[in-house]
């Protein structure tokens, strides 16, 4: 849609006008006056109502979320602003000083969740709506009972964004808007396709109301006209509210502050041993090794190689050859041939993999002390250093959404993987590494409480 912004002398402001010039497509917004201080328990679809009585069908009107969380009774005592934040906080995504950027409980990311110390009185905060969608729902049905009127309601609330300076205002609850407008599998002018356009078209009129409405000027109430095409009808289905906005965790690239994701990465691991079909990239396999031999290590030495299994024979030739000698050494120990077929079938994890990863240690660089205590503790050292880089791959792997299961059995047939792979005499297969997307979500790990595992001297 085009739009001028041009001052019209009612005091509303003119998006194009009714007649833009060539017949371009065009909207009006303007902010609704004469809206009364609102308090818990007041009807805000009878005070919209009387304040704009003349709304039409396809009209939209965007309504500040302040004034619903006040009619809601959502004024909460609270002399420490940062308990309700606390309260209201399900995840926090970044934090600086005293700044939280947080998931609330409504699914929105935002600063302080959400809570609002102005325009309250004294040791009082504003919480946003508790459903946000069903408010928005409870206003549309308002008017319509009031005004006999078919509109659209958005519910607003101010955001910071990423990358850029300065706020503005978005959808957090919307009743028969369509809030994406989805343009994929058409084309542009110039007749290229569009692959990945899904337009945010409830915060583009959440914007647009946030123009007339202002920060400070006590109008908390607009309205567009000339958009019909923004609401819904019967064939778009159950009305999905401005939750559909919020992009799903496994999609969001940036769900995590800086120092968050180091954390969020190292805590939310988890040994994965079930793993759907999809190919895993590469790419992400080797972003993951280059995290990997960032380890520390003794005497400046790069202790560590890693066995990139991508093709399904390589992966097969090992786990053929690994399995043979398994199943030697549990004859030898007297294990019934049923125990046997247990036991192999409950290491199948590997074979389920879709791209295994076999880290191995060389000693390269690595004191010779001619006593078997000091050589020994040499060797601890690499060892430790070892597993240091492959917990580091481990997490750099769950930072690219992969699951992953580091399993022992290499190093009970060390002798058996350097041949099926090939590898020089020196390498030591350290385990192996399953990797593929989870097929399902990880269990909650117990909690543990750090001071348990800590001594103070």
């Amino acid at each position: 849609m085009t739009a001028d912004s041009t001052r019209v002398p009612d005091g509303t402001r003119d998006q194009g006008g009714a007649t833009a010039p060539g017949g371009a497509p065009a909207f009006r917004v303007w902010a609704v006056a004469g809206m009364p201080e609102v308090a818990a328990g007041d009807d805000l679809a009878k005070l919209i109502a009387a304040a704009e009585p003349g709304l039409r069908d396809g009209d939209v009107v965007l309504v500040t979320s302040k004034i619903v969380s006040k009619a809601e009774g959502r004024l909460r005592e609270a002399a420490d602003r940062e308990d309700a934040i606390d309260a209201e906080t399900v995840r926090v995504v970044a934090r600086r000083g005293t700044l939280r950027i947080v998931e609330n409980r409504q699914g929105l990311v935002m600063a302080a969740a959400g809570v609002d110390a102005s325009n309250t009185p004294a040791g009082t905060v504003l919480l946003l709506p508790e459903d946000p969608d069903a408010s928005a729902r409870g206003i549309r049905e308002g008017l319509r009972a009031a005004l006999g009127v078919n509109v659209g309601v958005v519910l607003t609330d101010t955001f910071g964004r990423p990358w850029r300076n300065g706020l503005t205002d978005v959808a957090i609850g919307a009743a028969g808007v369509r809030v994406l407008d989805d343009l994929r599998g058409g084309t542009d002018a110039h007749g290229n396709p569009l692959g990945a356009t899904v337009v945010a078209t409830a915060d583009e009129l959440a914007s647009a109301g946030d123009l007339v409405k202002g920060k400070a000027a006590g109008l908390p109430v607009a309205v567009v006209r000339g958009l019909p095409g923004a609401l819904t009808d019967e064939r778009d289905g159950p009305d999905r509210g401005a939750r559909e906005l919020v992009r799903a965790s496994r999609d969001d690239m940036f769900r995590l502050g800086t120092s968050e994701a180091v954390r969020e990465a190292v805590t939310q691991r988890r040994t994965v041993r079930a793993f759907t079909d999809e190919p895993v990239d590469p790419g992400a396999v080797r972003r993951a090794v280059a995290a990997a031999v960032t380890a520390p290590a003794p005497h400046h030495t790069t202790p560590w190689r890693f066995v990139l299994l991508e093709s399904a024979a390589s992966r097969t030739r090992l786990l053929d050859a690994m399995r043979d000698a398994w199943i030697a050494d549990l004859r030898r120990d007297g294990k019934s041939e049923e125990s046997i077929a247990r036991r192999v079938r409950r290491g199948d994890v590997l074979r389920k993999a879709p791209y295994l990863v076999v880290p191995c240690l060389v000693m390269d660089g690595s004191h010779h002390y001619g006593d078997a205590r000091r050589d020994g503790a040499e060797r601890e050292m690499f060892v430790v250093t070892a597993g240091a880089g492959v917990q580091n791959l481990l997490v750099a792997l769950a930072g690219e959404r992969l699951g992953s299961a580091w399993v022992s059995s290499t190093m009970f047939c060390r002798e058996v993987v350097r041949e099926a792979l090939a590898l020089p005499a020196d390498w030591d297969p350290m385990g192996t590494v399953a990797i593929g997307h989870p097929a399902e979500a990880p269990r909650e790990r117990p909690a543990r409480d750090a001071e348990t595992f800590i001594t103070v001297r």
